[in-house]
């Protein structure tokens, strides 16, 4: 029986459309500074097959991961390690032979509600690459859903087919709650028929369909809320694309997303990653330092970033 959680935890996941844009670079920087604000911050690694948060922390891989809670049936709490840093623990991603398809229906259920009973002030997910339904179902169980992008248009598009799964995914669980299981895979299905192009529209022609869906799906837009985090930045145009990609939010997938904030281009970061340094201690000082900073104070203040600065 899991116990019940005695805090009040709020759950952040971090996810994107590719590998190699620096999830786990910001998610571990944003977990080392809620820590060393003194909140109690459990990181789960939820890569399954490619774990590497870790890495980014300084700590050396586990020798019990997430393959030890399905495999062997071990509990979340007894696969937290010390993360080095002082309130924060790690959970890290299987390490064998599991893969995002691999897991069961069940065993993602049990995942999420142990999950939601770890004893943190904040749980913070990393994800995997991609967007096979079992990644996107472990993303939409956040109270904060982050979204790391880089200023390339490869990159952008990537975010683009990834959030319009996530959001496709999420209004078809929403609906199906309301005992409609099938109207959004049909109406897809079927979207030329229905001059349907993109989420937009589809959302649009579901809204029409009957006063229940249109309601159904009102609630769940008012919900939904994406907050951005443009990394690898270069110059202030660079920055200036985090609004960009808000404006494609709302034109193409039907809903508004907050840009919470941004991080340049910094060479110390490999220069502590390969240091076995977490970088948030090894450069407290930086600018980078101070932008993460600044944008885990804006998803605590549900701010959005000023775009005034120049690189």
């Amino acid at each position: 029986m899991v116990a019940v959680n005695k805090r009040n935890s709020e759950i952040w996941a971090i996810g994107g459309g590719k590998g190699g844009i620096g999830k786990s670079f910001v998610i571990s920087s944003i977990g080392t500074y809620l820590a060393l604000k003194g909140k109690r911050v459990v990181m789960i690694d939820a890569d399954l097959g490619g774990a590497n948060l870790h890495t980014f922390l300084g700590v050396k891989r586990p020798k019990n991961s997430l393959t030890d809670f399905f495999e062997k049936k071990m509990s979340l709490d007894d696969l937290i390690v010390d993360s080095g840093i002082e309130n924060m623990g790690l959970l890290i991603g299987a390490i064998h032979s599991l893969a995002p398809d691999s897991i069961k229906h069940f065993q993602k259920l049990k995942f999420f509600r142990h999950i939601k009973n770890i004893d943190a002030d904040y749980i913070l997910i990393d994800l995997g690459a991609g967007t096979h339904f079992n990644n996107l179902d472990t993303f939409l169980i956040a109270d904060k859903l982050l979204i790391v992008i880089v200023p390339e248009v490869i990159a952008i598009e990537n975010f683009y087919y990834f959030l319009n799964n996530v959001f496709y995914r999420n209004l078809g669980k929403s609906l199906a709650a309301h005992g409609l299981k099938n109207v959004v895979q049909d109406a897809w299905k079927n979207r030329y028929s229905y001059g349907i192009g993109n989420l937009n529209q589809l959302i649009e022609y579901l809204k029409g369909s009957s006063e229940e869906i249109n309601s159904a799906v009102n609630s769940e837009l008012s919900r939904f809320k994406i907050h951005l985090v443009l990394n690898k930045v270069r110059s202030n145009d660079e920055i200036k694309i985090g609004n960009s990609v808000k404006s494609i939010c709302m034109k193409y997938l039907g809903f508004s997303a907050q840009y919470v904030g941004y991080v340049e281009f910094d060479d110390f970061i490999s220069r502590a990653i390969n240091k076995r340094q977490p970088y948030m201690q090894a450069f407290p000082t930086s600018r980078c330092a101070k932008e993460i900073e600044g944008l885990t104070e804006n998803l605590l203040e549900g701010r959005s970033v000023k775009t005034m600065i120049s690189v």
